[in-house]
């Protein structure tokens, strides 16, 4: 395999492009905030711009955290492999990825109301200090959930030129939503983590984890019906925060015993699935409800 072709695949490993578990994550907040925003008919273009202002921040995000973490990293059994610990790719390569990405969010930015483009600076801000948060504050995971949910203000801004309760109560719910499933990430590096120095809520709560995650899963479900009820949704949409509380409850026997890393990586991925069903929830809610209705 050719040098070009090797450095093509570490750039791709850099950015998780074989992973979109993540961009998927930080996408279904922001397309709830702007189905419902938009009562169920946001503007096309405004959700294709999110769509793929999802993926390069999430691209960004990922290039700033191994750059971070590049020296820690290259003491995790899990991380190691990585482009910039193994040695594939070099800081200045991902400094370079970032800013190319960065530049691709600015234009996507750009495209929209001058609202949320103001909005978006501290985005870029929480992306980029979130890595350096797991060096000295005890619940990173808090600081990531502000991250992953601040598309939610962002896409609410640019369907409604506002920033109404509805949307700081979806804000809020993505916080406790993403501290929740990166809680349970972290549970797959608590050893290494406590080694290192590096801080984690699984490592803050221990073997209460479980209390913390379902703690934060009901949090999450009440600010949603608090903002369906703001919203005048419908069975639908309850009936989706439903099935998403019956996952979390199915989760809630794996995370108490301690899963391993397969079974909390199982776990944490599965909330792609949670996000999805919510988003289809709001969709059907405003799709069929009125015709039941008239």
């Amino acid at each position: 395999m050719s040098r070009v072709a090797d450095k093509l695949i570490a750039l791709a490993e850099l950015i998780r492009l074989e992973k979109p578990y993540g961009a998927l994550l930080l996408l279904w907040p922001s397309l709830w905030a702007l189905m419902i925003a938009g009562e169920g008919r946001p503007p096309v273009w405004v959700v294709a711009l999110f769509c793929l202002g999802a993926w390069v921040m999430r691209s960004a995000g990922c290039a700033m955290n191994d750059l971070a973490d590049r020296r820690i990293d290259a003491q995790v059994a899990r991380t190691k492999s990585r482009p910039l610990p193994s040695g594939r790719l070099t800081p200045a390569d991902a400094v370079g990825v970032i800013a190319v990405l960065l530049l691709a969010a600015a234009w996507i930015v750009w495209q929209l109301p001058p609202l949320t483009r103001w909005l978006s600076l501290p985005g870029v801000l929480l992306a980029a200090g979130y890595p350096l948060t797991k060096r000295f504050f005890p619940a990173p995971q808090f600081v990531m959930g502000v991250a992953f949910g601040w598309g939610v203000p962002m896409a609410w801004s640019a369907v409604r030129g506002n920033l109404d309760p509805t949307a700081w109560l979806l804000f809020f719910a993505t916080v406790c939503w993403a501290a929740a499933y990166d809680t349970i990430y972290a549970l797959m590096d608590v050893a290494d983590d406590s080694r290192l120095g590096v801080h984690s809520t699984a490592r803050l709560f221990g073997r209460q984890s479980w209390l913390a995650v379902i703690g934060l899963e009901l949090a999450m479900l009440v600010l949603l019906v608090w903002a369906g009820r703001r919203a005048d949704l419908h069975l639908l949409y309850f009936s989706s925060l439903g099935a998403a509380g019956l996952l979390f409850l199915y989760q809630l026997s794996h995370v108490k015993m301690q899963p391993d890393r397969e079974t909390a990586f199982r776990l944490f991925r599965a909330h792609v699935g949670v996000g999805l069903v919510i988003l289809l929830g709001i969709e059907l809610d405003y799709a069929l409800i009125p015709m039941i209705i008239r």
